[in-house]
């Protein structure tokens, strides 16, 4: 579905029914005002730069991934604080992830059906008024609630992202733009949890864990003011390239009509919301509840809803409806495939921050601040790489994401080796953590680029929200079966050094095995639609 914002005036010509020869004089009367006008005043204000754009919505990306990794290392001080029981506390970190990866792909629609650049602003005033309820919440039930609140403004944000960037930039433009943008996504994974480290540590005014949040009221409130001004949506208004579209070309206000004759496709709505959100809650609360039988029985459920949710796809398509993920961008070349890597990485990514984590405050004893900046060199490298790696010979290009698996599955199992006796690790870990960020981003960033390259314009919308929900729900997927592996190993929620030790070794050992997967999967040529 391609873009566009209705068209709110009558077509030339009609204007409230004035006759012909009325609206023929009335034209050359208006062309000669505007002509003396325009003589007389300056050239029109040049459209904001693209820069702009990007900053900012890199700005707004990068408060919202932030926030699902900066409660990790504020979490024993709320639950002190709130006397938050274990249940609560595991819902004030997973509540946001949920309601975020739920309503991703409706946020992706929305900025399709109401316009990117509003639907952005209207995630960020939703994030940014959340934010400030989580940093004055009083209880543990307010706090879990805000925090879903402020996951729903995300969802709809984010999605908005990579639509923009897309219809923005071109070319060599649009890979820097994509190579920025990855590095935003992953390197706020290891973000969070320095932000997050040093601003418990400060415990400004006293105030504990509650500047976790509060950061991120004057930071969206800058965005606020500076949004209106300096962004601008490619679709709206048109531009002087508009004036030439093809005879053959669809018409927008053509499109504006089938777009509201299509709506929100709530029956696609809901049976995504229901199979996200089954598939999210086992992951979250099975391993504090012992994987009982009803987190299999409800991942049983969350498959048939995600069978039942591509067949209704499938035949609102056939119908000439407007299916909210079109089975053609489904089916797309390349794109089963990139989400599931793009899962798989961005589930390693997550569960070796979170099993490290652990194992540095739990094990080793770290403070909040020192086990935050220990990712200082994976969040630097991920960073460069993911900035830097177009710079690589062509010819090297197609080697981008095997090579970048294999490497952090070498660094995954190095960091575990230079742990396995207890000890910080010395120069040997400092080596693995950016050797684990390099090889991440070099297994994402091209990835990710090469993807969308394949994808039509009229279908950003639907791929991005595809594309960001694979990544949201990789990194559920790896705190919930990496940490469940590491706690499993450990059997302990404060294990000694040597305990500790140990079970991070055998979660390495597991994330070197997944990345090695990742690695493996450019042997597929071809199964099925996964090319």
């Amino acid at each position: 579905m391609r873009h566009t914002t209705p068209t709110t005036l009558p077509p030339t010509g009609d204007l409230g029914g004035s006759s012909k020869s009325e609206t023929t004089d009335n034209r050359s009367e208006t062309s000669s005002a505007a002509g003396h006008r325009a003589a007389r005043r300056p050239a029109a204000r040049r459209p904001p730069r693209p820069g702009w754009l990007l900053a900012i919505v890199l700005t707004g990306q990068l408060m919202a991934v932030l926030d699902v990794f900066i409660v990790n290392i504020a979490a024993p001080t709320v639950r002190a604080d709130l006397h938050a029981s274990g249940a609560g506390l595991q819902l004030v970190i997973a509540g946001y992830t949920i309601s975020y990866a739920v309503l991703l792909i409706t946020g992706a629609r929305l900025g399709a059906l109401i316009g990117h650049r509003r639907m952005f602003l209207t995630g960020l005033a939703v994030f940014t008024g959340a934010s400030l309820a989580c940093g004055l919440a009083a209880t543990t039930g307010q706090l879990i609630a805000f925090r879903f609140v402020q996951g729903a403004g995300a969802a709809l944000m984010l999605p908005q992202v990579l639509s923009l960037i897309q219809r923005t930039f071109t070319g060599g433009s649009r890979a820097r733009a994509l190579g920025a943008y990855s590095a935003v996504l992953a390197s706020g994974a290891a973000g969070g949890q320095i932000l997050g480290g040093l601003l418990v540590e400060a415990d400004l005014l006293g105030s504990g864990w509650r500047p976790v949040f509060l950061v991120n009221v004057p930071i969206g409130l800058a965005l606020l003011a500076l949004g209106p001004r300096l962004l601008h949506d490619p679709a709206d208004p048109p531009r002087p390239a508009d004036a030439a579209r093809s005879a053959d070309a669809p018409r927008p206000r053509g499109e504006g009509a089938a777009v509201r004759r299509s709506g929100l496709d709530l029956p696609g709505l809901m049976l995504l919301a229901a199979a996200v959100l089954l598939f999210t809650a086992p992951l979250v609360l099975g391993q504090e509840r012992g994987w009982p039988l009803w987190c299999w029985i409800v991942l049983g459920l969350s498959a048939v809803l995600v069978a039942l949710f591509a067949a209704y796809e499938t035949r609102l398509a056939r119908r000439g409806g407007a299916p909210l993920i079109s089975p053609r961008v489904a089916r797309a070349p390349g794109i089963p495939l990139a989400v599931i890597r793009i899962a798989l990485g961005m589930a390693a990514n997550a569960g070796f921050l979170f099993a490290l984590t652990l194992h540095m405050q739990g094990g080793l004893g770290y403070s909040p601040l020192r086990a935050g900046l220990t990712f200082v060199p994976t969040a630097v490298a991920f960073g460069v790489v993911g900035l830097n790696w177009q710079r690589l010979p062509a010819r090297w290009h197609a080697a981008t994401v095997p090579g970048g698996f294999l490497l952090a599955a070498v660094s995954f199992a190095g960091a575990g080796l230079a742990l396995r006796d207890g000890t910080d690790g010395g120069p040997w870990l400092l080596v693995a953590l950016t050797a684990s960020g390099a090889g991440l981003s070099l297994a994402y960033s091209p990835l990710l680029t090469r993807t969308l390259a394949t994808v039509r314009q009229q279908d950003a919308a639907d791929a991005s929200g595809v594309l960001v929900t694979a990544a949201q729900l990789g990194l559920l997927i790896g705190v919930a079966v990496f940490g469940a592996v590491f706690l499993g190993a450990a059997d302990d929620t404060v294990p000694s050094a040597g305990a500790s030790a140990d079970a991070l070794w055998v979660t390495c050992v597991a994330l070197a095995g997944a990345a090695l997967c990742g690695a493996l999967m450019s042997l597929v040529r071809r199964v099925g639609h996964l090319r």
